[in-house]
């Protein structure tokens, strides 16, 4: 009776432990950019997921003012002064390099935002292509990291896109 009892409470607490955790706030993850290459460049980036759409959201500073790339690079590895520990773009489906929803791209491909007189700069992109923390290396954002580029993304150079140096980096990591 006694093993019932207990067997039965452990459903209960599961199932509204279960219950509880999808009611709560979506899955989400922020996270701090850190400057690189010399630079002074900032920000956040914020990850969340709900009802199966990933929503990445960056607000950067200390940007010379202009075009800057910025992409999901392969490694969650910001160690190296110039952020190359990163590895190159994400691209667990093995596409060519190019322009979000756009004929070929990798899921790192994020793209292009201006940065002000400031150099202050935001991108948001919404995406059901990517997932936090899923498991399905091909959608799995975690262990990866954000890069941002001194430059432009011109969306044909192989593989990267020709977008510059790298001022900022973090990993995607809980």
């Amino acid at each position: 009776m006694k093993k019932i009892i207990l067997f039965s409470f452990g459903i209960l607490a599961l199932s509204v432990g279960c219950k509880t955790k999808t009611e709560s706030k979506p899955n989400e993850l922020k996270i701090a950019l850190e400057p690189k290459s010399g630079t002074n460049t900032a920000g956040t980036v914020v990850f969340s997921e709900k009802n199966g759409k990933v929503t990445f959201t960056a607000n950067i500073s200390g940007l010379t003012p202009g075009v800057h790339a910025i992409h999901i690079h392969e490694k969650a590895d910001c160690s190296a002064t110039d952020a190359a520990s990163a590895g190159g773009h994400w691209n667990p489906t093995f596409k060519k390099h190019g322009r979000w929803g756009e004929g070929e791209y990798h899921k790192g491909d994020i793209g292009n935002f201006t940065a002000d007189a400031s150099g202050n700069g935001k991108i948001s992109l919404t995406t059901d292509q990517w997932c936090i923390g899923c498991g399905d290396e091909t959608k799995d954002v975690i262990g990866k990291a954000i890069i941002v580029h001194k430059g432009q993304d011109d969306f044909t150079t192989q593989p990267t896109g020709n977008a510059g140096g790298r001022v900022a980096c973090t990993a995607i990591i809980r």
